[in-house]
């Protein structure tokens, strides 16, 4: 009942030192930042997806994945922007399993954050270096975010974090877009206010400092489905709940409304390959309704080489270690599909 202290951390500027940046790299993220930062601004018409692993568990097998992603990214460039998921911390429900790259650069092997820190900048850095893409990450715990401050275009709070509030605050102060999630129950109350937290200024203690921020005007909303008290999977992205999001918005004062669709998760009931089918839907609506096209900004998609989940231990390649994803094939086609409807 007490807490062992094991080892201390280095700091986000000791790491920096050890993991820099090359120059010509932080080139790459400047201008990937201003070309995603305009999708939500609505100064460009691009979509967003951002895709990949549900949590991203093996450096090589995801820098294979982030490789082909890249070679795609290419043929879509004029309407789409992709944005590799790049997961390295996973929130576990019951607190037991595996819970990320952060806690375990080696699924097989015992935990290790030391190592862990290392091995997340590590692998969004290659990624950059790789194919010239900057990566999303979910921001878990808000005092890690500054050991990939200088790496992530894009930032996402999940469901069971969106009403904490050094999560709200600790957004207040980052540069690129960040996606709040309705909470699991569905309540969008709290993900709307989670969005106004974020987007208007703070002071408050962040890694042993007292810190001011400027708000992040491009906060923003995901969809990503609820779950009833009886378990049951409720959808958020169909038509109606679309609508209903959009005039929320209208009642509230928020700086550039935007909506980003998890089309896992409670959308798909779990039912990874669905994905596809529920995206074509979403992309079919915003041709029907033209003010959809205003809100809706892109897609949430968990995909990874090979389809499915496997065990920790059974080591196939390219294949989820948690939620299950679509595999590659079903991922190329996806996106050619959501570009054709662009």
């Amino acid at each position: 009942m007490s807490f062992n202290y094991i080892q201390e951390m280095p700091s986000p500027e000791e790491i920096y030192k050890v993991m820099p940046l090359a120059k010509n790299l932080k080139e790459i993220k400047k201008n990937r930042d201003e070309e995603i930062k305009k999708v939500f601004t609505g100064e460009s018409e691009k979509f967003l997806l951002i895709i990949g692993p549900c949590s991203a568990d093996n450096e090589d097998s995801v820098l294979a994945y982030t490789n082909k992603l890249a070679e795609i990214q290419e043929q879509v460039k004029d309407s789409i922007i992709i944005i590799p998921r790049i997961y390295t911390n996973k929130p576990r429900t019951t607190g037991e399993g595996y819970k990320g790259m952060l806690h375990q650069p080696d699924p097989n092997q015992a935990a290790n954050l030391f190592e862990g820190i290392k091995a997340i900048r590590n692998i969004h850095i290659r990624v950059i270096q790789e194919t010239n893409l900057t990566c999303a990450d979910e921001m878990l715990y808000p005092e890690n975010y500054a050991y990939l401050d200088d790496l992530l275009s894009y930032v996402a709070i999940g469901a069971r974090s969106v009403e904490n509030q050094q999560h709200r605050l600790t957004v207040s102060g980052i540069d690129v877009p960040v996606g709040m999630k309705n909470a699991t129950s569905g309540d969008l109350s709290i993900m709307f206010n989670a969005i106004k937290a974020a987007q208007v200024k703070h002071k408050f203690i962040f890694r042993g400092w007292e810190v001011g921020t400027s708000g992040n005007p491009l906060t923003h909303a995901i969809l990503r489905g609820a779950v009833n008290q009886y378990g049951t999977s409720l959808p958020n992205y169909h038509y109606e709940d679309l609508v209903a999001v959009i005039e929320q918005y209208k009642k509230r004062d928020l700086i550039n409304p935007a909506i980003i669709i998890d089309t896992n998760h409670a959308n798909s009931n779990k039912k990874y390959k669905e994905q596809p089918r529920i995206a074509r839907e979403i992309m079919d609506n915003r041709i029907y309704d033209r003010k959809l096209k205003k809100y809706v900004k892109g897609l949430m998609i968990e995909s990874y080489l090979e389809e499915g989940c496997q065990n920790i231990g059974d080591n196939i390649w390219g294949k989820s270690i948690t939620d299950p994803c679509i595999g590659w094939e079903d991922t190329q086609k996806m996106i050619f599909e959501i570009a054709n409807k662009l």
